[in-house]
């Protein structure tokens, strides 16, 4: 099994080790204040031409056992089905696997994308119920639950985790002159701010729905996963965004706190 704390981070000839002699490595990331934790496998697709499994919101001790419990039976020459129901992974709720959709394969399968040199291979997204044995796509799926587990077949076009109609910021050069968002920050408080090249001036910055930021410009998806007090930079639409920590100059914090 193969742990690490993102994909900058990481040994390639361990993984590639625990494939030769395992079938398959596992790469586990802790959750962070913003994002949950993962697992996913690398080597199913390789060695048993069967979808690699990603699984979301538990202990990375849980999270890496579920994925070799799913792992031996693929040894074992079963074929996992999507949409079909599981009682055997848990002592109490279901199971069930859904596809994942290409477009999300980046974002959460990095390690593999290098290690295969490719992003065209399948997988399936182990997903859990909660305590009142209730899928997230339920009526009445526990809130407590609700952003541990990512649906990753769904939401391609929208990426961010929060609710599509949140309020945040921009400024009025981007609703009426359409000019590009190069700039976005995500506070410390959980606001998200998406900034043109113009002088942030109070005057300036409007509230929008996220959802309408996005629709405008798709490539915004590119920042969903900015923790708290981060931010992203770029030259213009398209181009690489350059993330670092956020932090307030002193006259910014002293005008916060009037």
């Amino acid at each position: 099994m193969t742990s690490e704390k993102d994909h900058n981070c990481r040994d390639d000839d361990k993984i590639i080790a625990d494939i030769e002699k395992y079938g398959l490595a596992v790469i586990l990331l802790e959750a962070t204040d913003y994002l949950p934790s993962f697992a996913y496998s690398i080597g199913l697709w390789r060695t048993f031409q069967h979808p690699e499994i990603i699984c979301f919101g538990l202990t990375t001790k849980t999270l890496g056992g579920l994925i070799n419990d799913v792992a031996d039976l693929v040894k074992n020459g079963q074929t996992i089905e999507i949409n079909r129901d599981y009682d055997d992974f848990f002592e109490k709720g279901r199971v069930q696997f859904i596809p994942v959709d290409k477009r999300n394969l980046d974002d959460y399968f990095g390690t593999a994308i290098d290690i295969y040199d490719t992003d065209n291979f399948p997988a399936l997204q182990f997903v859990w119920t909660d305590r009142n044995d209730k899928f997230p796509w339920e009526k009445d799926f526990e809130k407590e639950f609700r952003y541990r587990q990512p649906l990753l077949d769904r939401n391609a076009d929208f990426k961010f985790r929060e609710a599509k109609n949140l309020a945040v910021f921009t400024t009025k050069q981007w609703i009426e002159q359409n000019k590009p968002v190069i700039h976005v920050i995500h506070d410390a408080d959980g606001d998200w701010q998406f900034l043109t090249d113009d002088e942030h001036s109070v005057e300036n910055i409007k509230i929008v729905a996220l959802e309408e930021i996005i629709l405008r410009d798709s490539t915004l998806n590119g920042v969903f996963d900015l923790e708290f007090g981060e931010q992203a930079e770029r030259g213009f639409i398209g181009d690489k965004w350059i993330r670092n920590k956020f932090k307030y100059d002193d006259e910014e914090i002293e005008d916060d706190t009037h």
